[in-house]
């Protein structure tokens, strides 16, 4: 989920609803903020918000089920989850192609984080910033190259 995320705060109290009930479920409930988190949305391969999977022994189920408290408890007390497919093995949060994505979206933040020093802090404006990120990627391309 995000904080700015209208579907996302359409289904908060459901969803702590859900959460409140998991001890009787014999299940744990939790969300993760994509915008705090942005490896784990990367490795999960978050396009869509709200997304929600249902993980057990390893094994992770995207759930494109209605939102609602009843449904939610269905989905895990009737067991739908057996008939849902398995999230195929290359796009698992587990695998190794995911992990590399979450590296991708890691090394993003951290050149958001480079370009906001850049142009905030020092006061450096947007197209020096820029030219020092294409510097950057030209020099690594050689470095590579040699």
């Amino acid at each position: 989920y995000a904080p700015w995320c209208p579907a996302c705060q359409q289904i908060e109290l459901t969803w702590e609803s859900f959460a409140k009930e998991s001890e009787h479920l014999n299940i744990t409930v939790g969300k993760v903020d994509v915008s705090q988190e942005p490896g784990l949305s990367g490795r999960f391969f978050v396009t869509t918000l709200p997304t929600i999977y249902h993980a057990n022994d390893g094994v992770f189920r995207r759930y494109r089920g209605s939102r609602t408290l009843e449904d939610l408890q269905d989905y895990v007390l009737e067991r739908k989850w057996e008939a849902v497919e398995p999230v195929a093995g290359w796009k698992s949060p587990s695998s190794i192609m995911m992990h590399g994505m979450a590296g991708l979206f890691h090394l993003s933040g951290w050149i958001r984080q480079i370009h906001s020093y850049l142009t905030v802090t020092l006061g450096l404006h947007v197209w020096i910033s820029y030219a020092v990120f294409i510097s950057a990627t030209l020099l690594i391309g050689l470095f590579l190259g040699l």
